[in-house]
């Protein structure tokens, strides 16, 4: 029978708890955003930037 080590639990719980606070962004979510933001690439990638910088301070607290 397989066994997983302790790192691949870890990263799976962590997979788990991103899904259930909605942080995985699925095609549908990403065509959203492109539309929302008429497909301008600029605009796109600020976005991203700031939703990255607030994980990245929720995650210090």
């Amino acid at each position: 029978m397989p066994t997983i080590s302790k790192k691949e639990l870890e990263d799976y719980q962590q997979l788990c708890k991103d899904r259930n606070n909605g942080r995985i962004l699925t095609p549908d979510g990403l065509r959203l955003v492109c539309e929302g933001l008429n497909k301008d690439p600029e605009a796109i990638g600020k976005h991203f930037l700031e939703v990255l910088a607030r994980f990245q301070a929720s995650e210090k607290r």
